[in-house]
Formats: structure tokens, C-alpha cells, sequence
């Protein structure tokens, strides 16, 4: 078991799925994490339940909680997770949104409309990395985050997921059946299902790999980093052309990052 005081608990709320870590005060890998279906619906005594269940279940106390950070893109799960977490741990709960203080900038036109995620993303790839960084961070949607090497988030990219191929023809075609999303054997399909299934991952990797050649070609006179993230990044990593570099908790470090800093303590 942890000492008291030692954790820090971070929930990445997204549109499928929700990403719960937990990091040891000031380290910058999770010692466990846990996903669960943001969609269910869930009472905050029964989210508070299942976050302690997690918790035990890895063999930490819910009372050794120093802070809570959340990072959501789904509204009504923000104001779920403010009245749950509250419950969990003594210390403090910060929520990372537009506008809240920390040491990067949103150079776009509409700052107030960056999803908390690329908020984090920005602020994990300038401590990080200290580069110019592409992050394609592969969850629901694929988003590029282009990040300056001072921790300036210039703008980027939004595009369907790598599975919504696979959700589009399942709900379009009557004959063709629901393949898993994964590498197959060969390019070349010998069954339909074989077909589907390399028509899906190729073409969702070769779009994602041109949309990276068209981001440096248009914006980095420098060779930005390209670094992968969320539930897909290594299974899409070895893959991809473009990707250099697999970081599959680069969010969860990045509100770690932020809950420390809007607690006082210098991160960059």
C-alpha cells in the first residue's frame, strides 16, 4: 500500500471511453491505470464506487489520493466526476479547461473551444519533449496537435477515428460482417473478412500518415517529433511511416503536469 498523501489520481474523460491513472507525486509514468465506458450511465455514488474499486483493486488506498485532475471533453461527465471525486482522497480537485492558468499558450483563433486534451497534450509535449511535436492522439477522433517547442499550441487537425471505417460499414451494408480493428496477416485478403479488415487499418493508417506529410509540409520548417497516443497508439505504431515516437499515456502524464502546477509546483 501507498503512504498517505503520495498519489496523484487523473481521469481523462473522452467520447467512448474514460482513462483513469494514477501517478506517485512527481514521477511521470502511471503506476496503474484503467479505462471504463463513458457512455453507461452512472450516478456519482456509483462512479465514486467503481474509481475505489479501481483503486483497491491495484492495491492503493483511495485515502492516500493527494489530488484529483480531470481533463473532459464531455460536459455532463465533468460536472459527474466534480461531485465523485470529491469523495475520494483529502486533497485538492482541479479541472483543466480554457482558461485556466498554465505555462503554455493556445495560439488559434477560438482558444475557448481547445478540448482539455490538447490543452494536456500541449502542455506533457513542451516538458516532455522541448521540440516542435505533432501529437496524434488516437481515440474517438483523430486529433494533430501541432506544439511549438515553447509550449505553443498552434492549431491542427481533426478527423474521423481509425475505427469509424469499420462502423460506417457495418451500418451501411447488409452482407459485410463487423471485423475487430487490428494488423492483418497480409495486405491481400483471401476471405471477406480478411478483405475488410486490411481495407479498414491500411487506409485508416496511409490517411493518418498523409495528413502528417501535409502538416509538415505546411508548417515545420524544423521536423517537428510525431508522437502517437491514446488506446490505439500501439497497435497503429509499428505501422506507420511517420510516427517516431509511442507514448500511449502522454495525456494522463500531461494532467498530472497541470493538477501540479495549478497546486504550486513548478512543472517546466
Amino acid at each position: 500500500m501507498s503512504r498517505e498523501g503520495e498519489l496523484e489520481l487523473v481521469v481523462d474523460v473522452g467520447n467512448t471511453e474514460t482513462v483513469v491513472g494514477v501517478f506517485v507525486s512527481g514521477e511521470m509514468e502511471p503506476i496503474r491505470h484503467w479505462r471504463y465506458s463513458t457512455s453507461v450511465p452512472r450516478t456519482a455514488d456509483e462512479l465514486a464506487l467503481l474509481l475505489r474499486a479501481f483503486l483497491r483493486d491495484g492495491g492503493l488506498e483511495p485515502g492516500a489520493v493527494l489530488r484529483s485532475v480531470v481533463g473532459s471533453v464531455v460536459p455532463a461527465q465533468t460536472n459527474l466526476l466534480r461531485r465523485c471525486l470529491v469523495r475520494i482522497g483529502k486533497g485538492d480537485l482541479f479541472v483543466v479547461e480554457p482558461g485556466v492558468p498554465l505555462p503554455i499558450r493556445l495560439d488559434v483563433d477560438e482558444p475557448r473551444t481547445v478540448g482539455a486534451d490538447r490543452i494536456v497534450n500541449t502542455l506533457a509535449a513542451r516538458v516532455l519533449y522541448g521540440r516542435d511535436t505533432v501529437v496524434v492522439d488516437l481515440g474517438t477522433a483523430t486529433t494533430f496537435d501541432c506544439i511549438t517547442a515553447e509550449g505553443v499550441f498552434v492549431g491542427g487537425v481533426i478527423a474521423p477515428g481509425l475505427q469509424s471505417g469499420q462502423e460506417w460499414l457495418g451500418g451501411r451494408t447488409a452482407k459485410l460482417p463487423r471485423v475487430p480493428f487490428g494488423p492483418p496477416e497480409r495486405v491481400i485478403g483471401r476471405t471477406t473478412e480478411d478483405c475488410l479488415r486490411s481495407g479498414i487499418f491500411f487506409s485508416s493508417i496511409d490517411a493518418m500518415d498523409g495528413i502528417v506529410d501535409r502538416i509538415r509540409q505546411e508548417w515545420d520548417p524544423r521536423d517537428p517529433l510525431v508522437v502517437a497516443t491514446g488506446g490505439l497508439a500501439v497497435v497503429v505504431g509499428p505501422h506507420s511511416r511517420t510516427l517516431e515516437r509511442v507514448d500511449p499515456f502522454l495525456t494522463l502524464v500531461g494532467l498530472a503536469l497541470a493538477g501540479r502546477h495549478m497546486a504550486g509546483i513548478a512543472v517546466v
